[in-house]
């Protein structure tokens, strides 16, 4: 990587090395700083702060100082800047200021500016932000001390930067040979942890001296931990490397997050932070305690901005070539140092040490990639030794307190641990500067929505993670979604061979050995992920937790923990329940009956109240599944979610078996499903009449079901054709179900194309056994087309709408922009879809390459962009509808979660939720969405079109056409949504 590039951003670093003492000497930082003149570039603002902070922490002597501002005068650049134009900390000013004025003794850098009132404009947060109106948000079920003491148990979490946990997977008797295995991984690392110490001293002592050479050097990043601290790191990086091996660049990439990670919880640490964090962290707690009262309470947000000074500037992130280039070079060290005795690998073998990581290179999806891998003598090991412990970031586990409520794009979510407000790739930038320009109140939706969220107090099932522990122990149970061992993976055939097998008898074989290997894998990552999952919901056993929440860059959430939270299977969702319980009152328990039976799938045609008769109906085999799980008639086994429909099982029984029913308190999310969410909002754009009876816009005494509608027309097209004698509609006689016809209705609306629509519906063709299997490839040519066709017919409004999103998309993308545009809720969005660009990383034990997509420098790229466009504007809608309904919710003192467009609340609320939800989709709609989103792009893209002479300006003129082009709308009346029973059920 040229120095050029990375001079100004290793100078970011100058002042945290000498804050934590880890940089060696001043000479060594110096050489650094002016190893930016050498190369003809002109440092900016923050490398002159990060060079004062250096001189003021080393008490250099005033020459020093003087000459550094001299240059910087020479430089064009101002001295008060360093004060208001560099995000520093409070004490990181107070070191530069003490270096500034042992050179210029009567110097005063000005007041900081005064920041505006801040006010959200949007008509649809206006209720929420009212200063009148009766609300009622809701408190937690937890005291004051009991919060506070669960602030300093995460704290400490963090501090320690990771967590251990028992694993779930069946402990081994602990045998001779166990215990032996044990001694021996427990003496070996010690001795690696010297190794690699040794080894980093090595690697930053060559880094030092390639910044006194003026070449390419990570010296400053390899400075910001101990060599201590980054050995423990490769060791866990070591502990969980797979079987088959990690390819290097993604295991270098996660070593440099970790790095940055850990530098950053330290910087806290090491400034006054923490302290004044958990000062006003307890009286945060007041607002969320059960035992206290806050005076005409308002949002956790702004209650946390009445608190305290703002927040400190936030940690600059590292660009992705140096994340992946430190990485890399700490692979490299761990590979080389980390070995063990070949008499490990056999019993005669010799005492002569061997490399425990290999680097070797593998095809995946037909490329030759670089991978690290463990030998197979150092896994044997681990098997043998069965440690029980696994070790996660304290960042992938769920928080044991209050997340901090998110006050700006940098600052919310864990206490310490960073965490972006918009989650992204690495590298991808460009939706950080709009967040950043973006003025604050406009946020302030998204971010009260995204707290509300975190804010659910989460426990685990107990009584479902004691029955899937027992299926995870024995062989596991695929059909319930419960992951075999690896034991139980197909055993490769012997890859012997006679010499006189032919070449398609090899070629076989070889297919073989790559088809049980790939099933291997397969299950290998299905295990792990179950039994990351299992190990921490038993970790978390009888604790309250949180899960904090952030976006993507449509504005859709998900929660920050990774493996365990309510995003995952039926399985990860049965294990959770809400911490805080609610009385079911009078109507709570029909709906855990009516919730019970959408959970089995056995119904969806039927109205609520024949669901509810069949709910009592099967009442027998609903108290068996409870109380015999896994020994009675296992009625709870045929659902489509089995795992959470025997959780509601559960809940029903424990319900009915009190004196009181109303009385009893219930911990159960229950669930309400958007009606195929996504045309739900192309037909209230269009307000499309015939879309929207489609989708249950309309009221209707039985649930309307979009996919049979289509089926049903797709049967008229092809009855038609029939009579007409062509050939494949005669085939597909009484194949055309809904099943067949499913996944492309529901992925049309988020822009599948015709081919991959077409490639969904040979999959369905396939699995009728009884459909010729000669006719596939034409009968789904055939299918895709008429599917197309019926969704034209039904839904010409969500066509023409998506035409006119499609086209606008593609001549902004010839323009040589991205295109962007703004939530209804002020979230400012842009597609980070580009040409890619190629990134070389060389030298060491392989020279990495990689495509960074998100690259603004490169042109757009034209056909993600166009196809991207129509479902990506989609789901900003739903994801506005979601959190305009949490905020409404959380007014009304519910408890709401959601999964996209899957709302959750306790079983006494769910009318009140689904209320809230219709009124705020109506809201919503009741704007003029389309063309709010014309008027902003033609500000934003056609600023340009003024004379038609040049043809840029032709260009700019058919594209202001376009844009202004909205489509027309039909005559539907919104209102009628609030009376529809079906449009979330």
């Amino acid at each position: 990587m040229p120095a050029r590039s990375l001079c100004v951003s290793f100078l970011r670093s100058l002042g945290q090395m000498t804050e934590i003492g880890a940089a060696g000497s001043f000479k060594e930082l110096v050489y650094v700083f002016f190893m930016v003149k050498d190369a003809g570039l002109t440092p900016d603002l923050l490398s002159y702060a990060a060079a004062l902070q250096c001189m003021g922490r080393l008490d250099q002597d005033t020459s020093t100082i003087q000459r550094c501002l001299d240059q910087m005068a020479r430089d064009g650049l101002k001295l008060q800047g360093l004060f208001t134009s560099v995000p520093l900390r409070q004490e990181e000013q107070a070191v530069v200021l003490k270096a500034v004025r042992k050179a210029q003794p009567t110097f005063s850098p000005p007041p900081p500016p005064r920041p505006p009132p801040q006010v959200n404009t949007s008509p649809l947060l206006r209720e929420i932000y009212a200063k009148s109106g009766p609300v009622s948000y809701p408190k937690l079920h937890l005291p004051l001390q009991s919060l506070q003491k669960l602030f300093r148990e995460q704290l400490r979490m963090e501090l320690a930067t990771t967590v251990t946990v028992e694993s779930v997977e069946k402990a081994r008797v602990p045998t001779e040979e166990v215990l032996q295995a044990r001694d021996t991984l427990k003496q070996l690392r010690a001795e690696w942890a010297e190794a690699l110490c040794l080894g980093l001293q090595e690697l930053k002592a060559s880094e030092a001296q390639a910044a006194r050479s003026c070449r390419s050097t990570i010296f400053p990043y390899l400075c910001v931990l101990s060599e201590r601290e980054l050995a423990e790191l490769l060791l866990q990086t070591l502990q969980v490397l797979p079987p088959q091996g990690e390819s290097l660049l993604s295991l270098a990439q996660q070593l440099g997050l970790r790095v940055f990670n850990r530098h950053t919880v330290q910087r806290k640490q090491l400034s006054s932070q923490v302290r004044a964090l958990q000062r006003r962290y307890y009286r945060y707690l007041h607002l969320l305690a059960s035992d206290t009262q806050v005076a005409a309470p308002p949002l956790p947000r702004q209650y946390w901005e009445a608190l305290g000074a703002p927040a400190a500037p936030h940690e600059q992130p590292w660009p992705l070539p140096v994340l992946v280039q430190l990485g890399k070079k700490l692979a490299e060290v761990l590979v080389e140092v980390v070995r063990m005795p070949g008499s490990l690998v056999t019993p005669q073998g010799s005492c002569t040490l061997i490399p425990v990581l290999y680097h070797v290179y593998s095809f995946r999806s037909f490329r030759q990639i670089g991978i690290l891998k463990p030998h197979p003598a150092f896994t044997e090991l681990l098997a043998v030794a069965a440690e029980h412990t696994l070790t996660f970031e304290a960042a992938e586990v769920p928080m044991l307190c209050p997340p901090l409520p998110w006050m700006s794009p940098h600052t919310g979510a864990f206490l310490l641990s960073p965490t972006k407000l918009m989650r992204s790739l690495e590298g991808t930038m460009q939706h950080q500067r709009l967040l950043d320009s973006c003025p604050p109140a406009e946020l302030h939706g998204a971010l009260d929505a995204l707290t509300q969220l975190g804010n659910c107090a989460w426990r685990v099932n107990g009584r479902v993670l004691d029955l899937v522990l027992e299926l995870f122990t024995a062989k596991g149970c695929p059909r319930l979604g419960v992951p075999a061992p690896p034991s139980e993976a197909p055993r490769p055939p012997d890859g012997r061979l006679p010499p006189s097998a032919s070449s398609a008898q090899k070629a076989e074989v070889r297919r073989e050995v790559a088809r049980c290997l790939k099933v291997a894998r397969e299950m290998h990552s299905l295990r792990s992920d179950a039994l990351y999952r299992l190990s921490l919901a038993q970790h978390l056993r009888d604790r309250v937790f949180w899960l904090p929440h952030n976006m993507d860059f449509r504005g859709r959430t998900y929660p920050c923990p990774p493996h365990f939270n309510h995003l995952g299977s039926d399985l990860a969702r049965a294990l959770l329940e809400f911490a805080q319980g609610r009385p079911l009152g009078p109507h709570g328990l029909d709906w855990l009956k009516i919730h019970l039976v959408n959970l089995t799938g056995l119904k969806k045609h039927e109205p609520l109240r024949a669901r509810l008769l069949f709910a009592d109906e099967v009442m027998d085999d609903i108290l068996d599944s409870a109380d015999r799980p896994m020994t009675g008639r296992k009625w709870w086994m045929e659902a489509d979610e089995p795992w959470q429909a025997l959780a509601c099982c559960m809940e029903i029984a424990r319900a009915v078996r009190t004196a009181d029913p109303t009385a009893y308190v219930s911990h159960f999310p229950v669930h309400q499903d958007g009606s195929c969410n996504g045309l739900q909002h192309y037909a209230a754009l269009g307000r499309d009449s015939v879309g929207a009876a489609s989708v249950n816009l309309l009221p209707s005494d039985l649930p309307q079901d979009v996919y049979s509608g289509v089926a049903a027309q797709v049967e008229v097209f092809r009855r038609q054709d029939a009579e007409r004698g062509v050939r494949v509609a005669q085939v597909l006689e009484g194949f055309i179900s809904r099943k067949v016809v499913k996944q492309t209705v529901m992925t049309v609306v988020y822009g599948v194309t015709r081919y991959g629509g077409r490639l969904q519906i040979e999959r369905r063709l396939r699995e009728l056994s009884n459909f010729p299997q000669e006719f596939v490839w034409e009968a789904s040519h055939y299918l895709v087309r008429q599917v197309f066709n019926s969704l034209q017919e039904m839904f010409s409004g969500t066509r023409a709408i998506q035409h006119w999103l499609t086209e606008s998309a593609r001549l902004i993308s010839h323009a040589g922009s991205a295109v962007e545009w703004v939530t209804p809720l002020g979230i400012p969005v842009i597609q980070p879809y580009h040409q890619d660009s190629k990134v070389l990383i060389s030298g060491g034990i392989q020279s990495l390459t990689f495509s960074q997509s998100g690259d603004t420098t490169q042109k757009p790229n034209t056909l993600k962009q166009k196809n991207g466009f129509p479902p990506n504007f989609i789901h900003s809608l739903d994801s506005s509808h979601m959190m305009l309904t949490a905020l409404h919710c959380y007014r009304k003192g519910l408890t709401f979660v959601s999964v996209h467009d899957c709302f959750w609340t306790h079983a006494a609320d769910v009318e009140v939720m689904n209320q809230v939800c219709r009124e705020q989709f109506v809201q919503l709609h009741s704007q003029p969405i389309l063309h709010n989103l014309s008027r902003f792009l033609v500000k934003r893209f056609c600023s340009g079109a003024r004379s038609p002479k040049h043809s840029k300006n032709v260009w700019l003129g058919k594209l202001q056409d376009t844009l202004k082009s909205v489509p027309k709308t039909g005559a539907f009346d919104l209102e009628q949504v609030k009376h529809s029973t079906y449009f979330f059920s």
